[in-house]
């Protein structure tokens, strides 16, 4: 473990995993500074209660790198490119990020970590895997980017937990030059937080850093070439193996599904002949093309670490993802209305439109420097009607006029907290019993909304509105 005693450690950002990670480099003796460009309330709440703890805090100014800093600890949504970095670089101070703090604080003895990235689906798996691990009868959280600061986790001492099922953003494995997992999966790769990576080729080379020093398995998506690329790539240890997961027949080495069953070629003891049953689709919740792709990078990462078929069939069963996602709010003169609020890009809403087959789609927000066309011509043959709403809805109209003329598209111009009940009243029209009445926005939602969640909220709120009245 690295000595902190005496170090002058500068932490960039009172947010969760900066204060965590400046409460336990101070528990170790380091000397401990806290900058923030913020000068709020919140702010100077956060700031006197680290003072207590023998912490300085800096509001207001985040751009000079204190007198002194010999390591900076930046959380994970600052950018390569703030001043206060440039200014650690002329000066020859390292910046790392919470989760290699975390990394570096681990014992001897301590859990390893099976760890996922992806551009969709990661905490979905994350937490899979761990309803997994847990039903092995294995100690386990799942932690990272989950929300559950790692470093937190990690100082509960070496003894705390057999295995974690680890989260990682882009932005964090930036920032984690020395992580080791025992074995990682990357679910998926399409553009996003390119404006944080700058191209799309440096936020892949993020993603593909979870495969470095993997010891036991690279768990890559065989319907995504890049995915693999990545652990072709990638500097291993010597035996591990690149395990592929698919939604058709696996190949040996590989995860995939045979007439409803989830199978594995990879971890049996003769691959080219042999494959094991692990689940049925019907133990998967719920059963969207994307989700068993996610059950199965699951089921690989604990199959990478011994976990029988059994615990893995028991932990599907078990799980039941976060709301928001692909959620079943309730059925209303014979249409479903689901709420995947977070479907936040191009590439989770297809995967959330691929999943259904007649469609009234409610969809828009803040774009982010997305297109549609790919999105809208895959999806057009399953559009029955279209509800646009948000800051960036003419990007997706005109997507729609391109590659769905024959479509209709309700074009909603208002943002006040009475326009999502107008959204699901407008699609209530439009849609025919056995449809699917589909919240997928792939945009983001601060146009209208704090979050993604209370997008979701106020969707079901509004279907709850309608079935009352219906």
């Amino acid at each position: 473990m690295t000595s902190w005693q005496g170090r002058n450690v500068t932490v960039a950002g009172l947010g969760v995993s900066g204060l965590s990670a400046a409460r336990a480099l101070a528990g170790l003796g380091a000397v401990v500074t806290v900058v923030d460009g913020g000068d709020g309330d919140a702010q100077r709440t956060r700031a006197a209660e680290l003072a207590g703890t023998g912490i300085s805090v800096r509001l207001g100014d985040a751009e000079t790198l204190p007198e002194g800093t010999d390591l900076v600890v930046t959380s994970p949504g600052w950018k390569p490119s703030s001043p206060l970095f440039t200014a650690a670089a002329e000066a020859g101070v390292d910046v790392v990020g919470d989760v290699e703090i975390a990394w570096r604080l681990r014992g001897p003895d301590a859990a390893p970590w099976l760890a996922i990235t992806g551009t969709n689906g990661k905490t979905t798996t994350t937490q899979m895997l761990a309803s997994i691990l847990t039903a092995a009868g294995l100690r386990t959280a799942a932690v990272g980017n989950i929300g559950t600061p790692i470093v937190d986790v990690v100082l509960e001492g070496d003894d705390a937990y057999d295995v974690l099922a680890v989260e990682l953003s882009s932005y964090q494995l930036h920032w984690a030059p020395s992580l080791r997992a025992h074995s990682a999966a990357v679910l998926n790769l399409a553009p996003d937080h390119l404006d944080w990576h700058g191209s799309m080729e440096a936020y892949a080379a993020d993603k593909g850093r979870i495969y470095e020093g993997n010891q036991v398995a690279c768990v890559y998506n065989a319907a995504d070439k890049a995915t693999e690329d990545l652990v072709r790539e990638a500097d291993v240890e010597e035996g591990c193996r690149a395990i592929g997961f698919t939604l058709t027949a696996p190949a040996p080495s590989q995860l995939g599904v045979v007439d409803g069953i989830l199978v594995d070629r990879a971890f049996v003891p003769d691959r080219q002949k042999q494959a094991q049953e692990l689940a049925e689709i019907s133990d998967v919740f719920p059963p969207a093309p994307h989700n068993i792709a996610n059950a199965l990078a699951a089921a690989g990462l604990a199959r990478a670490f011994g976990v029988e078929a059994a615990a893995v069939r028991a932990g599907l069963r078990a799980f039941r993802p976060d709301a928001h996602r692909i959620e079943h709010v309730a059925d209303v003169e014979g249409v479903a209305y689901i709420d995947d609020s977070k479907a936040t890009n191009t590439h989770a809403a297809q995967a959330s439109l691929a999943a259904y087959e007649s469609i009234v789609w409610i969809a828009g927000g803040l774009a982010k420097g997305a297109t549609f066309d790919e999105l809208v011509a895959g999806a057009a043959g399953r559009l029955r009607g279209v509800v646009l709403i948000g800051a960036d809805r003419a990007l997706i109209r005109e997507a729609l006029a391109r590659h769905a003329p024959e479509v209709p598209v309700v074009d909603l111009d208002r943002t006040d907290t009475g326009a999502m009940s107008e959204a699901v009243r407008q699609a209530a029209r439009l849609a025919r019993p056995g449809d699917t009445v589909l919240m997928a926005p792939a945009c983001a939602s601060m146009d209208m909304f704090t979050n993604y969640n209370k997008r979701g909220d106020a969707f079901a709120a509004a279907v709850r509105e309608l079935g009352a009245s219906a």
